[in-house]
């Protein structure tokens, strides 16, 4: 019980769904603290609907970097695509080069408003995180743990998939934090495209001057994603231990 309320997870998850939930009853509170304003709270449309369309966005475009990273990075470590290494990071390194308004820029015109422009422009630039640290992390394997994988007979997707990746999961994971991290602040200007997130509220704010908008929509997103960045540590936490009582196990 004690540790339980100790953990910061806990206390921010809470947080932010209280936020996200009764942000309606704070109306007195903004507009004490904004005075000038004649609409304190921002409703056009529910903080709940907002956030859960954030998320989605997020979750969907992390999911495509997350495919096409660590294939990516697979396919430049085997033998067969090392040639191919230094056109995967220019490519990749090009997609967080471009700003995502640019991106947003170019792909309106091709296929119109909404959410598919910002799900293309979310998922080039959390490409480059995972691609670089899946990599990173299939490189430094131990030649030892390969060599002895290769020495009872494993085949290359057996020590792939039994070896390389249970070794480089950690840094995988962080490769993939990074990137969902950077995604949950970036889609917040996706609705300048007509996605509906939490940016729709910090836009609107600024376009009209409205200051108490802008800090309910940033609120919202800075413990979006402290509680994501929470969820991760604790995820990265539950993989060490496994992987120690896996060592502990096979000893």
């Amino acid at each position: 019980m004690r540790r339980w309320l100790r953990d910061p997870l806990i206390w921010t998850g809470i947080a932010l769904v209280a936020l996200v939930v009764f942000m309606p009853a704070l109306k007195p509170v903004f507009a004490l603290l904004f005075p000038d304003q004649d609409r304190p709270l921002f409703e056009q449309d529910s903080f709940i609907n907002l956030t859960l369309s954030h998320i989605g966005l997020v979750a969907a475009s992390s999911a495509i970097s997350v495919l096409v990273g660590v294939s990516l990075a697979l396919f430049v470590t085997r033998p067969s695509g090392r040639e191919f290494r230094p056109l995967v990071e220019t490519v990749v390194a090009t997609g967080q080069t471009f700003p995502p308004v640019a991106v947003l820029a170019i792909a309106v015109p091709l296929i119109g408003f909404g959410a598919m422009p910002a799900l293309i422009a979310l998922a080039l630039y959390g490409l480059l995180p995972v691609t670089e640290a899946t990599v990173a992390a299939i490189e430094q394997v131990p030649a030892g743990a390969r060599e002895a994988a290769r020495g009872i007979g494993m085949t290359p997707a057996g020590r792939l998939r039994q070896i390389e990746l249970p070794l480089a999961a950690p840094v995988i994971l962080a490769g993939i934090r990074t990137s969902v991290i950077i995604n949950i602040g970036t889609a917040a200007i996706a609705s300048t495209v007509g996605a509906k997130t939490l940016g729709l509220p910090i836009i609107i704010g600024l376009s009209g001057f409205n200051t108490a908008y802008v800090v309910q929509g940033a609120l919202v997103v800075g413990l979006l994603a402290v509680v994501t960045d929470l969820a991760f540590d604790r995820l990265g936490s539950m993989l060490d231990r496994w992987k120690r009582d896996d060592v502990v196990a096979s000893a």
